[in-house]
C-alpha cells in the first residue's frame, strides 16, 4: 500500500546543476509497505537504514547545500523489507519561516535545514547539520520519521553541532564542534556522556571562521582541520571563498584535558569535507585517513590521503593512497578512533572524472589493496553505511546504499557483502520512488531488549 502527502514544493525548471537530474527534489512524501526485493535479504537485519539529504521546497534554491531536510527510510526485518518514507525534517524555519540570521548577522539555531547527517547517541535519533541545533526525530513504530524537535542538550549547548560527531566505542561519550558564529570565538569543541548529557563545551581561539566540515577522534585524542577555506560574507551562494594563504593546519587536543593546550602542526593547503577515521600509533604518533581536495574547486577530485602526525618532531607527512576518485568514505563505526583496517568509500568511473560516482571501493588500509564493486551503466551509488553481522568489530557485514538508475529514473536500497563487494549484491530493494542525491546516514540496528 502506498500513500502520498502533496507538499509545497514544485518541481523546478531552474538551470541549475543542484535541481537537474537525480539533484532534483521529490514532492511527495510517501509511505510503502512490502517492497519487492531481488536477491535475499539478510535475516540479521533488524533496523532501519536511514539517509538524509537536501530535497529544497523552493524552485529558487541558491545552493545545493541549503536544501530542506529529507530523510529517507527503509525498515528492514526478518529477510523483508517492511516499508519505506520519507520525510522532511520539520524544522523551525520549515514549519514558521523563522529566518536563519536577523538584520545583525545573530543566529537563531533552531532555524535548520537538518540536511546533512542522520545518527543516533543515547536512545535519540538526530538529523543534523553544521550550521544549528540537532533536530530529534522519532523512529518508534507507528510514529516513524516523524520531528520531535530541536535537541539542545538541555539548554547546555548554545552553539550550532557539527554534522559528523563521533561516537567512542569504548566510553560511548559522543564528541562533536561547533563552527560559523561570525564572532569569536569561532570553534567550539564539545563532549557528552554516554547518557546523552553535554558535559564538556571548550572554546578553541582560531584566527578566522573558516568553513571545518569534519574532525578526527582517536582514543587519545581529537584532531581539528583548520584549512583555508574562510568566511567571506560577500560571495553568493555558500559564503566561504578558498585563501591560501591563511594556511593549513592540524589542532591536537588530548581527550584527557579537553580544556588544555592545542597543539597546532602545519601541513600543505588543501580541503577536506569527510574523514575516514583516525587513530594513536604509540604515543606520539596518529594516523589520519581523509578524503582529500587539492584545493576548494567545483571540478577537482579528492583522492584518500594518509597524514601521520609525529608529535616528538612537530611534524605531519602526507601521503596520496590510490588514484581513484573517492568521496563519502566510512568504515565500521564500532572502530571509530581505532586502528581499522578497512573503510569504503564511493568513488568515479574514471579517476577524476567528476562528483557523480559509479562505484563502491573498499580499502585495504594495511596492505594497500583496493576492491571494486561498479553498479553498472547509470547507477549511481549513495554514501554506503555499514551493518554488522555480528558483535565483532571490524568483522563481517554489510554495505548499505541507495543507488540511482539514469535509465528508468528510480531507485534502490542495495545490500553488498562487506568482505567480497566486486561479488553480485546479496540484495536489491526495489523503492517506491526515485531518491535524490543526498549526503549521509547509517544503519540503526534495533536495540537489543
Amino acid at each position: 500500500m502506498t500513500t502520498a502527502n502533496p507538499s509545497a514544493a514544485t518541481e523546478s525548471t531552474a538551470p541549475v546543476p543542484h535541481m537537474a537530474g537525480n539533484f532534483a527534489p521529490v514532492k511527495d512524501e510517501v509511505t510503502a509497505y512490502d517492497l519487492p526485493v531481488t536477491g535475499t535479504i539478510p535475516p540479521e537485519l533488524t533496523g532501519w537504514f536511514l539517509r538524509n539529504g537536501p530535497n529544497p521546497r523552493d524552485a529558487a534554491s541558491r545552493h545545493w547545500f541549503f536544501g530542506d531536510g529529507m530523510v529517507h527510510g527503509l525498515r528492514l526485518e526478518g529477510g523483508r523489507a517492511v516499508s519505506y518514507r520519507n520525510r522532511w525534517v520539520r524544522t523551525a524555519g520549515f514549519t514558521d519561516g523563522i529566518p536563519f540570521a536577523d538584520e545583525q548577522g545573530r543566529r537563531n539555531l533552531t532555524a535548520s535545514v537538518a540536511n546533512t547527517h542522520v545518527v543516533r547517541h543515547a536512545g535519540r535519533t538526530l538529523a543534523l547539520v553544521e550550521s544549528s541545533f540537532p533536530y530529534e526525530i522519532d523512529c518508534r513504530p507507528g510514529h516513524e520519521l516523524e520531528t520531535i524537535g530541536a535537541h539542545d542538550f538541555g539548554g547546555r549547548l548554545t552553539t550550532a553541532m557539527t554534522a559528523h560527531p563521533k561516537t567512542c566505542p569504548t566510553t560511548g561519550e559522543l564528541h562533536f564542534f561547533g563552527y560559523g558564529g561570525p564572532h569569536p570565538p569561532y570553534l567550539t569543541y564539545h563532549r557528552a556522556n554516554a547518557a546523552g548529557e553535554l558535559e564538556v563545551s571548550c572554546p578553541i581561539d582560531v584566527p578566522a571562521a573558516t568553513m571545518m566540515h569534519d574532525f578526527h577522534l582517536t582514543a587519545a585524542h581529537v584532531v581539528f582541520m583548520d584549512l583555508p577555506v574562510v568566511f567571506d560574507r560577500s560571495r553568493p551562494g555558500m559564503p566561504y571563498a578558498w585563501d591560501p594563504e591563511y594556511g593549513a593546519r592540524l589542532g591536537v587536543l588530548r581527550r584527557d584535558d579537553p580544556y588544555g593546550e592545542i597543539r597546532w602542526l602545519s601541513i600543505d593547503p588543501c580541503y577536506v569535507f569527510h574523514a575516514l577515521n583516525a587513530h594513536d600509533d604509540g604515543a606520539q604518533r596518529i594516523v589520519l585517513h581523509v578524503a582529500r581536495y587539492p584545493d576548494y574547486g567545483a571540478n577537482n577530485p579528492s583522492h584518500l590521503w594518509r597524514w601521520t602526525i609525529d608529535l616528538a618532531s612537530g611534524t605531519v607527512s602526507e601521503e596520496q593512497l590510490d588514484d581513484q576518485f573517492c568521496e563519502f568514505p566510512r568504515i565500521d563505526d564500532r572502530l571509530a578512533g581505532q586502528p581499522a583496517r578497512f573503510g569504503h568509500a564511493i568513488s568515479a568511473e574514471v579517476p577524476g572524472s567528476g562528483p557523480l560516482p559509479g562505484a563502491l571501493v573498499r580499502y585495504d588500509l594495511h596492505s594497500g589493496a583496493v576492491v571494486r564493486h561498479d553498479f553498472g551503466p547509470g547507477r549511481t551509488p549513495s554514501e554506503a553505511a555499514f551493518a554488522p553481522a555480528d558483535d565483532r568489530p571490524g568483522g563481517p557485514g554489510w554495505l548499505l546504499s541507495y543507488v540511482h538508475d539514469a535509465v528508468g529514473d528510480t531507485s534502490d536500497l542495495v545490500i553488498l557483502d562487506a568482505e567480497d563487494i566486486s561479488a553480485d549484491p546479496v540484495a536489491t530493494v526495489h523503492l517506491p520512488q526515485r531518491v535524490p542525491y543526498g549526503f549521509h546516514g547509517n544503519w540503526l540496528p534495533d536495540p537489543v531488549s
